[in-house]
């Protein structure tokens, strides 16, 4: 199989930011683990350097917009080594055998008849560098600009993209998967149900000279959108290179939901005009808030991929991007959320599996892998979980759930860990009739870490390749594994001389957070019948305090039940699993609470909401406007640990 994947190319009036970075790393984690799968992989990003914004930031920067689109260019090409992102390509609008591209393109359409030169009155937004309907306003206002559209009236050339209108709808109803997550899918067939206007692709010289000039026009200069979606076929060598032959049929595109209509309604009608087929898939992402902000670079909470690289580590951010957000909802970024899951997952889980077991085959082995004995039913259950992680890994990293694809290597880590406990290397190293168990427990481990590294190479590639080293794999021959041929259990040898290093990950200090005004807040325990409790109702002893069994709990699924506004259905592991019924429904959208953890009341005795037994409560804050947010720990901890 092939795949052909590709970030938007990235506008050049301003710098790479976390937004950037995380599109561009989901794009380079899934190329890796198609290329882990053994197949054909073309990894594409690049920038966009034509329209108002670029020649408005140029002449900011008093310098020509040539020279401008060159240096901020030039961040980005430096920025994703540093995030061990591996393009093979990257483009750039400004390439001549782009706008050679984008001219041939333009040429052949209008001589099929389906671009005119006709005039045009509306409000354009600079920001978009587009017209916008009245139906796309808010309050007078472009929504993502929150600024008011200048009308403008000019004659223009357009694209009669009205003509394609029932093909694209008839083919986003037949292709199901053509547009992820579904919601954007619909969002998109909602926009085709009103009548489709044609599409103005040219300005005027007069107004903007920055740009591809007409083939047929030379007054005008070609629409930015127009120019960089042509980006996707120019990079492979459309019409007649060999890596367009091979390559278009298995193109996806990932994008953040700022620029689905583009991508989702010109582009396919685009292609279209052209008689090609239209791409095979587009992958839609939410955006990143900025301790509960929107990132913004008004506001001044832009954060820069370099930075988060020196503070955090590139495996770390790499590994906290793709867990904390459920691709395509929205998610929030902060220094102690990410220092939380360094501390928790990484530190604490991983970290100490990783170091706790290479210390036991050094101290108890003689730094090599021992072969294993007879094996007991918990040696069984633990090569069976790290086979099967491989399988439901690859089936949601396929899907784009990245971050269901990172619990499932998680629970197998979870699971050795207990391993360990319930196992005591350490006591059988002081018996010697217990020597084999003692080599098997030891195999096992080291097994598992193998398989546990490989997943997680795509993910991090750097840390990944340390765990493979540090098993006695070479680089060399590391780089060769797959997981068709290696993701099954057995593989590590016996008698490997394992590597003692440094530690994966050190556990990192909290920050220095803003200071934040105190509100009134109640903490209140979420279920079908509300118990609340504040700060202003009495004092309670410390006796009636202590009857409280609160814990520790992972969501690991959640969902809604049926005939009821408010409350959701959510599986936990605390550390056993159990089921709450939460009335969070009005504020939480089952897919973004997976994999959180929250404060639960445990010794509840359970009770019935709705048809579905409840075993316990989840604490949530209140605040004096309504608003409710989950209550969870400050850095993370395992699940079922005692909250006191």
């Amino acid at each position: 199989m092939s795949l052909y994947i590709t970030t938007p190319i990235y506008y050049v009036n301003a710098q790479p930011h976390l937004g950037h970075a995380y599109t561009t790393i989901v794009a380079d984690t899934y190329s890796r683990f198609r290329r882990l799968c053994k197949e054909d992989v073309r990894f594409q990003t690049g920038t966009d350097e034509h329209g108002d914004k670029i020649a408005e930031a140029a002449a900011a920067a008093g310098i020509p917009p040539k020279e401008y689109a060159d240096r901020i260019s030039r961040l980005f090409q430096e920025a994703w080594p540093l995030l061990n992102i591996e393009p093979d390509t990257f483009i750039r609008t400004t390439d001549a055998h782009h706008v050679k591209t984008v001219q041939e393109i333009l040429q052949k359409v209008h001589d099929k008849g389906d671009i005119y030169l006709g005039s045009y009155s509306g409000l354009y937004c600079r920001g978009c560098e587009r017209f916008l309907t009245d139906k796309e306003l808010v309050d007078g206002h472009c929504p993502d600009h929150q600024a008011l559209p200048q009308p403008i009236s000019e004659s223009n050339y357009f694209f009669r993209m009205s003509k394609y209108q029932e093909w694209l709808i008839d083919h986003i109803e037949k292709n199901p998967d053509f547009i992820t997550p579904e919601r954007y899918k619909n969002e998109v067939l909602s926009f085709l149900s009103e009548p489709l206007e044609d599409l103005c692709i040219s300005r005027p010289k007069s107004r903007l000279d920055w740009g591809i000039p007409l083939p047929f026009d030379a007054g005008f200069v070609t629409y930015v959108w127009f120019d960089a979606l042509i980006n996707y076929l120019s990079g492979i060598g459309y019409p007649d290179g060999e890596e367009f032959n091979h390559y278009w049929s298995v193109a996806e595109h990932i994008i953040a939901k700022d620029i689905l209509k583009p991508h989702a309604i010109y582009w396919p009608t685009m292609l279209r005009a052209l008689g090609l087929a239209p791409y095979k898939r587009l992958h839609v992402h939410g955006y990143w808030n900025i301790n509960e902000a929107k990132m913004s670079k008004s506001i001044g909470n832009v954060v820069r991929p370099e930075t988060l690289r020196q503070d955090f580590g590139v495996d770390t951010l790499r590994y906290f991007l793709l867990r904390e957000m459920s691709f395509g909802l929205d998610a929030s970024f902060s220094d102690e959320t990410i220092i939380a899951r360094q501390n928790s997952d990484l530190a604490n889980d991983l970290g100490n599996l990783f170091s706790r077991s290479l210390t036991m085959i050094n101290k108890f082995a003689k730094g090599t892998v021992p072969a294993p004995a007879d094996l007991e039913p918990q040696d069984r259950a633990l090569a069976e979980a790290a086979t099967s992680m491989v399988a439901a890994y690859s089936a949601h990293m396929k899907s784009f759930a990245f971050h269901r694809a990172l619990q499932e290597a998680w629970s197998v880590i979870s699971l050795a860990n207990k391993y360990i406990v319930t196992s005591e290397p350490w006591v059988l190293a002081k018996d010697p009739a217990k020597t084999p168990r003692l080599n098997t427990v030891l195999y096992h481990l080291a097994e598992t870490l193998r398989l546990i590294g490989l997943v997680l190479l795509p993910v991090m590639p750097e840390t990944s390749m340390k765990m493979a080293a540090a098993l006695g794999i070479t680089p060399e021959v590391f780089r060769k594994h797959n997981l068709i041929d290696h993701g099954i259990w057995g593989l590590t040898e016996p008698g490997v001389k394992i590597q003692l290093g440094a530690s994966l990950f050190p556990r990192l200090d909290k920050k220095n957070g803003q200071n934040r005004s105190p509100q009134k807040q109640k903490v209140q325990a979420v279920s079908g019948e509300s118990i609340e409790a504040e700060s202003d109702i009495g004092l309670i002893s410390f006796d009636d305090f202590r009857k409280l069994d609160l814990r520790v709990a992972e969501i690991t699924a959640a969902e809604k039940i049926d005939k009821s506004d408010r409350l959701l259905k959510l599986t936990v592991m605390a550390p056993e699993e159990r089921t709450v019924v939460a009335g969070i429904a009005e504020y939480y959208e089952p897919e973004e609470l997976v994999g959180r953890q929250v404060i639960m009341v445990a010794n509840l005795k359970p009770a019935k909401l709705m048809g579905v037994t409840s075993h316990g409560m989840i604490l949530a804050a209140r605040d004096e406007k309504g608003r409710l947010t989950l209550s969870s720990l400050a850095a993370g901890a395992m699940p079922g640990s005692k909250v006191s």
